[in-house]
């Protein structure tokens, strides 16, 4: 194990570009990267998923927000080539003339439903005109007068042979005002009137009573064969107006059905609506206004509702449609069903059926977010319900959730052959995993995205064409090669590992936002890498309130530190404060302080409810590895109280477990410990050091209170040196660190933390003192660099020793 003092190249890894063009000038020169960089074993996921017709396998895209999920899939699904035989189709509804309330459903080839509307409504037209003209001319008027003459005809002989017969019983046959036929006796030639009847004899009134009893007779009789006879003319009227009809029908249709000869389906719904417009032949003639005024109620034009087509999803040329669903409610997910209003009457029809992204998706790919379904009510039942089923049933939500009795439609469903890419989070997936039994049968492919990717000269190069990209798609000003190499550096310092990039792609996307804009507002042709420090700059001017306000409190003494001296029991430790868009590094006064006792360790936060468990558990095995090495016979004879100073809103974590040991140790030993020095790190139980998060932050900053407190030649920082490949320190402390005004120490072991914190303090004369068979015991035991563990170990055989005297004279 040794102690390594950090050069500039460990504690910042810059980007050489090596793999670039030595030419290369500027991001126009570099081909925009159009593939998901970074993101093989999601893209396999992808791949694998896709190629599978089979049910159950849809993808759920797992990853945090900003890693450019749905853009990176959306580019891999662009490039995507169907598999064989896969198509998208057009769906249409159409009338049934069988039961209104369950519409048909129409599957057409991609690209003819528009066609087969547009064909459908010039139809409509060309029959509007068509069937007026055609009742409207001279040979149909003949006609239908040669069958209303001989209807009249009938009718006058029936009613003439009546009439004579009855005048020649001296009554007569007439028409009442309301069109009732009525029998009269005469007077002569006027009917008799209520006095002149009266003044008859009985006998004559008999005689007149019986003529007209046997006359109404045959009255009705002649009436019923009127009424035949009127039936007759109106069948044979009807007959004429279909044959008529139907002459322009079959003109209008055949060429309609000539060029749907192909496709059966529409064959059968133009047979279907032929005959149907032949018996209601009244909707294109207008005699009735109510019924016209309701069959031409329509938010686009005056066509028969009955027979419009009603085109749900048009495809293009493309086989494959990629719909992104930005709001997913139930009816932007699965449709609805419009109703209208025609003078105070709601009601609906075929017409009003709207498409839902399923139905747009039909035959492709629907990506939406995980987190708006679950937000939805109903949807993520629904969408269960679609995939098993792999139907579109379209119906109305409103008429599941109410008791209400409205009549609704039923459509004809439709087919189901999509894949659904949700995207999501970690604890999304998790609750569905836990909580969801069918989740796993729907969703059997997880896209796992990356949060960071390897930094090699070769994914510098696809991540400078990365950069391309975006500066293309954005019609950015162009990044020259200092920029880019800036980016990528910026890139390391987001992942926290000089070998790995970050795949947050929205982060590096706002970045060259905000870069373009400061290069735009110094009048720039290109970026530079002072745009983009500059950008940087003003990032961290806009969320480092809290930081400025606990710098200031540095500065005027609110909070106490020292950066230079020694002290006793004391050091300064690191720890990280995070807002929700910051992060920040502050170092931390910790203090030991020992006193007669059995050993105990009392962590005032814990016992202040101020610890939290990861750092009540660091704070456990530094006890442990105290005892392993001072107490393994005797048990300690102090007792240790360990604070973080000035500490009132919560500790956790266990990064400052080894300062707190050499707290604890300068207590024990009273070997004061260098403040210009802090450390930060981690321990097991055998003191070995163990990687902490945020190293770069809490170093920066330990060197910005340094800066305010006043800078020695001698300041700096230990770390694990497991965490040295975590460093991309700011440009200011690395030219620091060069100039040797500031050092970063790697450790492996606490023990060479104490060397380090030790160091230029003479303790020679503490370990001379004495020749007890115990010290040297010690001193061979343990190495030059553990002397302060010597001097521990004395004070604690001292103390050891007095303390058996006493429990003898006791």
């Amino acid at each position: 194990m040794t102690i390594e003092r950090l050069t500039t190249e460990q504690v910042y890894r810059t980007s050489s570009l090596s793999q670039l063009d030595p030419m290369l000038r500027t991001t126009k020169q570099l081909t925009p990267l159009d593939e998901i960089v970074g993101q093989e074993r999601a893209q396999q996921a992808v791949e694998f998923a896709m190629s599978i017709k089979d049910k159950g396998y849809n993808i759920y895209a797992v990853g945090r927000n900003g890693l450019g999920k749905r853009t990176m899939m959306q580019r891999y699904l662009n490039r995507h080539q169907p598999m064989k035989g896969q198509q998208s189709f057009d769906w249409c509804y159409v009338a049934n003339f069988d039961d209104a309330r369950i519409p048909k459903v129409l599957k057409l080839p991609a690209g003819s439903a528009l066609a087969l509307k547009k064909a459908i409504d010039n139809l409509l037209q060309q029959l509007m005109k068509a069937l007026p003209q055609a009742f409207d001319t001279e040979i149909y008027y003949t006609r239908s007068e040669k069958l209303k003459n001989q209807l009249l005809k009938k009718q006058e002989s029936a009613l003439l042979s009546l009439t004579k017969e009855a005048k020649s019983q001296g009554v007569v046959l007439s028409i009442s005002a309301e069109g009732d036929y009525q029998l009269f006796a005469l007077n002569g030639d006027e009917p008799h009137d209520e006095a002149s009847f009266e003044r008859l004899s009985e006998k004559e009134k008999s005689a007149f009573e019986t003529s007209i009893a046997s006359l109404e007779i045959k009255l009705r009789g002649i009436l019923r064969k009127l009424a035949q006879w009127e039936d007759e003319f109106c069948d044979k009227q009807d007959k004429h107006n279909e044959q008529v009809a139907n002459k322009v029908f079959i003109k209008a249709f055949d060429p309609l059905k000539e060029t749907f000869r192909q496709l059966p389906q529409i064959k059968a719904h133009l047979n279907a609506m032929q005959k149907d417009m032949l018996d209601n032949i009244d909707i294109f003639m207008e005699e009735s206004e109510e019924l016209v005024g309701l069959a031409y109620a329509s938010l686009d034009k005056k066509l028969p509702r009955r027979y419009q087509v009603n085109v749900l999803v048009s495809q293009d040329e493309t086989p494959f449609p990629i719909v992104v669903e930005e709001s997913p409610n139930y009816h932007t997910i699965f449709g609805y069903i419009e109703n209208a209003t025609y003078k105070g009457t709601v009601f609906t029809d075929f017409s009003l059926i709207r498409s839902g992204s399923l139905h747009k998706a039909n035959g492709g790919v629907l990506m939406i977010d995980a987190v708006k379904v679950l937000e939805r009510p109903y949807v993520w039942d629904g969408l269960k319900r679609a995939l098993r089923s792999r139907k579109l049933n379209l119906n109305s939500l409103e008429q599941e959730l109410t008791l209400s009795g409205t009549i609704s439609l039923e459509p004809e469903p439709i087919p189901l052959n999509v894949k659904i890419i949700l995207f999501g989070d970690y604890q999304t997936y998790q609750l569905l995993q836990n909580y969801d039994s069918e989740f796993s049968e729907l969703f059997r492919v997880t896209a796992d995205f990356e949060d960071e990717m390897p930094r090699t000269d070769s994914s510098e190069e696809n991540y400078a064409r990365f950069i391309a990209s975006i500066v293309h798609d954005n019609h950015m000003l162009h990044c020259d090669k200092s920029a880019i190499a800036r980016i990528i550096e910026y890139s390391s310092r987001q992942a926290g590992d000089q070998h790995k990039l970050s795949l947050h792609s929205a982060d590096i996307a706002n970045l060259l936002r905000e870069t373009n804009y400061c290069a735009r507002q110094a009048n720039a042709r290109t970026i530079r890498k002072q745009h983009v420090e500059q950008a940087l700059f003003k990032q961290e001017q806009r969320v480092s309130r809290l930081k400025d306000s606990m710098m200031q409190d540095f500065a005027n003494g609110t909070l106490l530190l020292q950066t230079q001296g020694e002290a006793i029991g004391q050091i300064n430790a690191l720890s990280v404060l995070s807002t929700t868009d910051h992060s920040f590094g502050i170092p931390t006064r910790i203090t030991a302080t020992t006193a007669k006792g059995k050993g105990e360790i009392f962590d005032i936060e814990h016992h202040a409810k101020l610890g939290g468990k990861i750092h009540s558990k660091g704070v456990m095995i530094l006890s442990a590895y105290l005892k392993s090495i001072f107490a393994k016979e005797n048990i300690l004879p102090f007792c240790t109280h360990l604070t973080f100073e000035q500490s009132y809103s919560g500790v956790d974590g266990d990064s400052a477990s080894m300062a707190e040991l050499c707290a604890i140790v300068s207590a024990f030993s009273q070997q004061p410990l260098r403040q210009d020095i802090a450390i930060t790190g981690s321990m097991n139980q055998f003191g070995e050091a163990q990687p902490i998060g945020g190293v770069n932050e809490k170093i920066e900053g330990f060197f910005d209170v340094c800066s305010i407190k006043g800078r020695s030649q001698y300041q700096g920082v230990i770390i694990p040196k497991s965490n040295v490949h975590h460093l991309m320190l700011r440009q200011d402390i690395v030219d620091a660190i060069a100039q040797g005004s500031f050092h970063i120490w790697s450790i492996e072991h606490v023990t060479e933390a104490l060397t380090v914190l030790t160091q230029g303090i003479d303790i020679s004369q503490h370990l001379d003192a004495g020749k007890s068979e115990q010290k040297q015991q010690t001193l061979t035991v343990l190495e030059l660099k553990q002397a302060t563990f010597a001097l521990a170990q004395q004070r604690i055989n001292l103390k050891q020793k007095k303390v058996n005297i006493e429990d003898k004279k006791a």
